[in-house]
């Protein structure tokens, strides 16, 4: 078989062959000094505490940066760093990404891996090498982005109590996984955003989740500042799909969501679906314990076993030319048992300087404060837990539940003479609720015109005298 070389690449050799040439030895000093320092970097990584071996270092023919395998460290503590592979790519003081692959840490004397991650890719880091030692200043900490997939950490290790200081799993023993963590715009004073998927863990000590296991859909923070010791601000905090079986806890969460950026007006946390097994629970305390329990479960729950609870707890503000308005709205609705609905509103002049949105996070403000006048106002709604709550105070003093209401009436009505008729009106609706002739108390509140914190909280038992009271029952 037989090959014909047109004339145009014969035309063309000459030219590419000096250009070809011209790259390869223009860039070889330049990469070559790149693969240097980058093996130099990595030996010094650690600042001398213990051996480091790096194996082949090459650099790409036609683009900046460099890439080292095989790199290992042993701490003179006997636990060593694998790295298979360690590639930057870009400019070499202001790397484009730098890439981790098959980075692992394992005891030295057992060979068991005490944490993994498949990859780890930073993009746009203020150095190529971070030192682990105190060498860099904490200004000297930059990321653009972040992602670490496949991450294994055995919690039991001084890696995980370095890692997780000052978290709920910093004294833990057991084993963690997530499947990819995200970040982006980091630095050693904030997190512009950061999130974890897939997250697992089981083992003993798990802070006040005690021993057991859990699992974590995700959770998602953004806007988080502070961190270098000043005042912390958290923008946004998502969690979804979060289940735990342990010896202290058994249940779900479907989501919670915090809105801490209050500059938009609003914020506030909400709960979904928080899903707690109180059958599993008493299964697992003290004998003795389970039969009072198991009283106060069927209260709960109606006889289920299960408390489900949704909460809101949610503000916001308007500011005007003389006065600004606070208004909060809040609820609780634990499932076949009780709802509570909770609203403020409260115009205030604040202090000079201050805007409502300061209030938000400081609430200590709100006693500088004028109010002017403002309404709070309290739904108690009955899902069915009034009942259940006369029928057992009746069995637990041993009398008819007749009895027992009437003598809840008549202990409404004496504290009524001690305290005053709003007292009492407030009291006398509760026992229409365990009576079953209502389903919903509304209590009502009004705010004189001027007043601050110090009006109430001065004279506790005087509030009654201060305030005016709407008390409806239906």
């Amino acid at each position: 078989m037989s090959h014909t070389i047109r004339p145009a690449s014969l035309a063309a050799l000459p030219l590419t062959l000096p250009l070809t040439f011209g790259l390869a030895f223009g860039i070889a000093p330049l990469a070559l000094a790149d693969a240097e320092r980058l093996e130099a970097d990595l030996r010094a990584m650690f600042g001398g505490y213990g051996s480091v071996q790096v194996g082949e270092v090459s650099t790409p023919l036609l683009r900046s940066g460099a890439t080292a395998e095989g790199f290992v460290f042993e701490a003179e503590d006997g636990e060593r760093l694998f790295i298979d592979r360690y590639v930057v790519r870009g400019d070499y003081d202001s790397p484009d990404e730098v890439t981790l692959e098959g980075v692992r840490i394992e005891d030295a004397l057992t060979e068991l891996v005490l944490m993994s991650a498949e990859r780890i890719v930073l993009g746009e880091p203020s150095r190529a090498v971070f030192p682990l030692d105190d060498s860099l200043a904490p200004e000297g900490f930059r990321l653009a982005s972040l992602t670490i997939d496949e991450i294994v950490v055995d919690l039991v290790s001084e890696i995980a109590r370095d890692l997780f200081f000052g978290t709920p799993f910093s004294a833990s023993e057991g084993r963690l996984t997530i499947e990819s963590l995200r970040g982006e715009s980091l630095a050693h004073d904030a997190i512009g955003m950061l999130e974890i998927t897939g997250v697992a863990g089981a083992g003993e000590n798990l802070d006040e989740l005690g021993s057991g296991a859990f699992t974590l859909a995700s959770l998602r923070l953004e806007g988080l500042s502070g961190l270098d010791g000043g005042e912390e601000q958290l923008d946004s905090l998502v969690m979804r799909d979060f289940a735990v079986e342990s010896d202290r806890l058994v249940g779900s969460l479907s989501q919670l969501e915090i809105d801490g950026d209050f500059s938009d007006g609003e914020g506030g946390l909400r709960l979904e679906d928080f899903s707690i097994d109180l059958a599993k629970m008493i299964d697992m305390a003290p004998e003795e314990e389970r039969t009072q329990l198991r009283m106060v479960s069927n209260v709960l729950t109606d006889g289920s076993g299960t408390l489900r609870l949704d909460a809101a707890f949610l503000g916001n503000w308007e500011e005007g030319s003389d006065h600004s308005r606070i208004h909060s709205d809040s609820h609780i609705i634990a499932h076949d048992a009780l709802r509570l609905l909770f609203d403020i509103d409260l115009p205030l002049a604040l202090p000079e300087g201050t805007e409502p949105v300061d209030v938000f996070a400081d609430s200590d403000l709100l006693e500088h404060a004028t109010l002017l006048g403002g309404d709070i106002r309290l739904i108690i709604g009955d899902e069915g837990l009034f009942g259940r709550l006369a029928t057992l105070g009746a069995a637990m003093e041993g009398v008819t539940e007749a009895q027992y209401l009437e003598q809840a009436r008549t202990q409404a009505q004496g504290f009524g003479m001690m305290f005053g008729p709003q007292v009492q009106s407030i009291l006398m609706g509760l026992v229409e609720l365990l009576e079953g002739n209502a389903s919903e108390l509304e209590i009502a509140v009004g705010l004189p015109a001027e007043s601050n914190l110090a009006t109430y909280t001065g004279d506790p038992l005087g509030l009654p005298d201060k305030l005016s009271f709407k008390v409806e029952t239906r």
